[in-house]
């Protein structure tokens, strides 16, 4: 496995990892590039070509704003949320974009920016993902100085194509633990007496050690483990706090739908009826993952600070999850925590890797219906589960997310998204209850589910997968 836990749980803004993080990263290196090759005062003009789900719903997700923003050098990692409006404001009142913030030139969108709704791929382009991005940048005369197409991937990944292999001076890392598949996973775990965790976190120490290279990759493996754990740490706290702004926000959420923010009012509802001591309902606790899991796509609908887990339209689900384990579950604890993260992102990786977690290409199976393995894994973990039972718990999970479509209405990560994420939420709590309680083989294995859904993505017709033509996406004008 080559995809690294951080990799998958990268902090960013909203409204969508594919449609958002994604573009605005491939602007911002096609910018970036043109810096590197000293072609930055030779640019008179760039133009923007966006294809297939990118130019279906990119208005709705924003997309339009991300490569503004990508152009302007800006990372989504690193770009202040609370700065996006003013800087597309900026951009567009003047008609000029800085490209990696230092060289002004025109930039006129209905010329400059198209979406060509009728094209699923780029022309000519070697890779078909329906998430493709041509940049061209040519000189005051018209001449091409430089073309370039990337796909966004989901998640928030990009490739360019016809590039293979690492980006530039990027280390080859060789884990101490190699797998491919869930059951090589189990069988190298079980190979050196080892739960999932910690042949992640093996693997996770040795790319950081890589990644630090010189004196610093010297350092003592405890330390680097411990650097490891620190970066669970920020990541789980940027979550913790991206719950807590969405269950103290109120109001309407932008993009036209008119769709109002409810997890504050869920949350004040439950915390009358806890301070009135009404403590019957031993369900309770599920309310709370509904709010944690509204709360977190709330703010990703608004275009707030959130962590890909392992998709933006699917960033709920996760924090939900681990919310719920260590608020409600009474032997929780901190390590609890780094375990469902290293197991969770282990899990991840396989469907990273062996399928897809883009929406446009294999329908919200691949990103909510992930997110749901991903966390019934992770909490299997957490409390104690062995590792067939982590296993057991992501099989069961996405085995009764199979099937499910993309069909977001206006192009907005709003409806179905933000309820759905709490229903994957409350599926992940089952699965990893079901799984815990379950001994001895089961029939389905997690690489058969995995396969099952690659293959169900690719039969979905084009219409259910993140392109709002088919679906609640069409028919809720009739309701």
């Amino acid at each position: 496995m080559t995809t690294s836990l951080f990799d998958l749980f990268k902090i960013g803004v909203g409204p969508s990892s594919s449609h958002t993080m994604g573009p605005m990263r491939a602007s911002c290196r096609f910018a970036r590039s043109l810096e590197e090759a000293s072609q930055l005062n030779r640019v008179a003009r760039v133009q923007v070509d966006l294809y297939g789900s990118l130019a279906l719903t990119g208005k709705g997700h924003a997309t339009d704003r991300a490569v503004l923003l990508g152009l302007a050098g800006n990372e989504p990692a690193a770009i202040d949320p609370a700065a996006i409006d003013s800087t597309v404001a900026a951009i567009r009142a003047s008609k000029q974009v800085r490209i990696a913030g230092k060289q002004s030139i025109a930039f006129e969108e209905p010329r400059d920016l198209l979406f060509h709704r009728d094209l699923m791929f780029p022309p000519g382009a070697h890779t078909q993902h329906p998430n493709g991005v041509r940049f061209t940048a040519a000189d005051a005369g018209g001449a091409t100085l430089s073309q370039r197409t990337f796909f966004s991937i989901g998640g928030g990944f990009i490739s360019e194509d016809g590039v293979a292999g690492l980006s530039p001076g990027e280390p080859e890392v060789i884990p101490p633990y190699v797998f491919h598949n869930a059951a090589e996973l189990l069988q190298v775990a079980g190979e050196y007496s080892l739960s999932i965790d910690r042949v992640m976190l093996a693997n996770e120490c040795e790319r950081m050690r890589a990644a630090r290279r010189g004196a610093a990759s010297e350092e003592p493996p405890e330390k680097i483990a411990e650097r490891v754990r620190s970066g669970i740490r920020a990541i789980w706290e940027t979550m913790q706090a991206c719950a807590e702004r969405g269950m103290a926000a109120e109001g309407i959420l932008p993009g036209g739908l008119n769709v109002r923010r409810r997890a504050h009012r869920l949350a004040e509802r439950l915390k009358v009826r806890a301070a009135a001591g009404e403590h019957s309902d031993p369900l309770a606790p599920l309310d709370w993952v509904t709010v944690y899991a509204m709360a977190v796509n709330e703010e990703n609908a608004a275009g707030g600070r959130v962590v890909t887990a392992p998709t933006n339209g699917a960033a709920g689900v996760i924090p939900a999850v681990a919310l719920y384990y260590r608020r409600f579950v009474p032997e929780s604890s901190d390590e609890g925590i780094i375990r469902f993260f290293l197991t969770s992102a282990a899990i991840g990786a396989l469907y990273k890797e062996n399928a897809s977690i883009s929406g446009a290409e294999v329908g919200c199976q691949g990103e909510v219906g992930v997110a749901c393995s991903m966390a019934a894994a992770g909490l299997t973990a957490a409390l104690g589960g062995a590792n067939d039972q982590v296993e057991h718990a992501a099989e069961i999970a996405m085995e009764h997310n199979l099937g499910m479509t993309c069909d977001p209405i206006g192009g907005l990560v709003q409806i179905p998204c933000i309820e759905r994420n709490a229903m994957g939420a409350a599926k992940a709590v089952h699965a990893s209850r079901l799984a815990l309680n379950e001994s001895g083989a089961h029939k389905v294995s997690l690489d058969q589910v995995i396969r099952t859904m690659y293959l169900t993505g690719l039969d979905m017709q084009s219409r259910y997968k993140e392109t709002s033509l088919a679906g609640l996406a069409l028919n809720i004008i009739e309701c």
